[in-house]
């Protein structure tokens, strides 16, 4: 077993040479791990050890407010040698003016403090450390999350320290009962994750159940709030995510006020809300900023684009190779004859449009974002136009593409928005082999998966699925009403009642 997987058994020593040689064979070949010997107190008799790690700390607030105080105050012959006891609690009662600070027992315990930007102070004749306060590193600046834009709303979002996206919550929720529970993940990266819920809104078994799944998890590293979301969700085979993310401090808090999960990620501006349900991924923080006739519009073309994104390619498939007496005469000539150069056939006609603007798409996310946009928008219009003249494509298979890939916009939230992108391919398929038998039995399939589908407990299809016991809930789904009706929390995830009361 080697030195570093023993630390947890090794306590520290009073003998500073000691901890200052397992911490170095530890820290082995580290140059950015910073170690100093120093003489304090009136008469420079007592040595101490610091120890931290170089670029992760605040080396002014350490050197002012606690490395200069213990050079000039401390007083070893008004203090019993009682093992190190008494000096440590006048170091840390007195002597030190910092505001977060504490002890540790074991060298372990030490290692984790410097690691994540504390400075571990180690005093002889004391068998505790203390750990000092001096997180500081460079930060990104708060600035307006350039995938959740909007028209009319705050312009903060999400940063990657977990500390600063707290700040921008409580901002918003002044509120003692919005809890802060600290967790960590990753036997390497020892990730800091935090959970936040309003104590008296918040549903209990949802909590404890999002709590468990964390703790279980079991992972060298977490490299982003991604890497939870996948090990904590229902069904890791369903294209549908099951837990909701955002870089807007202002969703964020109003998921809380809904009795909701926010969890938290250090190193990742985008935190997670847990239960997510269908409806959740087809509202936007926008819808609820204007006025309400004017969100309820802009909700029903989000659900009119809805089937468009997964269906219309796959319709278009079937009805010109299966069902073409189903089109108007005029229309039904002008596909055969617009078709009767093309060597494809309809399905083949509609992946290859479907794959060539998905490759647009990923290019343009790819490239520097004013540049991107106009590449984007140049080769769709390059491409499309050639296909044409070129006798590849047909102009109605251009413009069943187009509206396609705009409808896909109109979702809010990419991660869903990208999970109907997938299914619509399935939908090409299963239309190119039975035309609109296939797609019906698709959406079967569909429709059965979702209903079975639970995001912690929570039905997926919540409020349609139990529209009767939780009927308050529909108000709220396609129509947005006025803000006054909103008080009411929503059923799912109300606080439950204890029998008897």
């Amino acid at each position: 077993m080697s030195i570093y997987q023993n630390l947890t058994n090794i306590n520290v020593d009073i003998d500073l040479k000691k901890n200052e040689t397992i911490l170095k064979e530890v820290f082995k070949d580290a140059n950015d791990i910073i170690f100093r010997n120093m003489k304090v107190g009136q008469h420079k008799k007592l040595n101490i050890l610091i120890f931290y790690v170089d670029g992760m700390t605040t080396k002014d607030s350490i050197s002012e407010y606690a490395i200069q105080t213990l050079m000039e105050s401390i007083n070893l012959e008004s203090l019993k040698k009682d093992g190190g006891k008494e000096l440590q609690n006048e170091i840390l009662n007195s002597n030190i003016a910092i505001t977060e600070l504490g002890t540790v027992q074991t060298l372990q315990e030490c290692v984790d403090k410097a690691l994540s930007g504390e400075t571990i102070l180690f005093i002889e004749t004391c068998s505790k450390a203390i750990w000092l306060s001096s997180r500081g590193w460079q930060i990104r600046g708060i600035q307006e999350p350039a995938a959740e834009t909007l028209i009319r709303g705050a312009r903060d979002g999400f940063i990657e320290t977990m500390k600063v996206n707290i700040t921008l919550i409580r901002r918003r929720i002044r509120d003692p009962k919005l809890k802060v529970k600290y967790l960590q993940v990753g036997s390497r990266s020892k990730t800091d994750i935090t959970l936040l819920y309003i104590e008296d809104i918040v549903n209990k078994t949802v909590l404890d159940e999002v709590e468990k799944r964390i703790n279980n998890i079991d992972i060298e590293a977490v490299l982003e709030s991604s890497y939870i979301e996948e090990l904590i969700e229902d069904d890791t085979y369903s294209p549908f995510p099951q837990v909701e993310n955002t870089e807007r401090p202002d969703a964020a808090a109003s998921a809380l006020l809904e009795g909701r999960v926010v969890i938290a990620v250090d190193n990742t501006p985008t935190v997670l809300m847990a239960p997510a349900t269908f409806i959740s991924f087809m509202q936007s923080s926008e819808d609820y900023y204007e006025r309400w006739m004017l969100s309820c519009l802009i909700r029903m073309i989000r659900y009119i684009a809805l089937p468009i994104v997964m269906l219309l390619p796959a319709l278009y498939v079937a009805v010109v190779q299966f069902h073409p007496n189903m089109l108007p005469t005029q229309l039904a000539l002008y596909v055969a004859a617009s078709r009767a150069n093309v060597p494809f056939p309809p399905y083949f006609e509609a992946l290859l449009m479907e794959l060539v603007m998905e490759l647009v798409r990923e290019a343009s996310i790819r490239i520097t974002t004013p540049v991107g946009s106009t590449i984007g928008l140049v080769s769709g219009l390059v491409i499309g136009s050639a296909s044409v003249e070129a006798g590849l494509i047909t102009p109605i298979a251009v413009i069943i593409v187009a509206l396609t890939g705009l409808a896909s916009f109109a979702i809010p939230s990419y991660n869903f928005s990208t999970s109907l992108r997938m299914i619509r391919f399935g939908f090409i398929v299963i239309a190119s082999i039975f035309g609109l038998f296939g797609i019906s039995i698709g959406l079967c399939v569909l429709i059965i998966h979702l209903c079975t589908l639970k995001s912690f407990g929570v039905p997926y299809l919540t409020p349609m699925t139990h529209f009767i016991e939780r009927r308050s809930d529909l108000k709220d789904t396609v129509i947005r009403p006025k803000i006054y009706n909103l008080v009411r929390k929503p059923a799912y995830l109300q606080v439950e009642k204890e029998k008897g009361k």
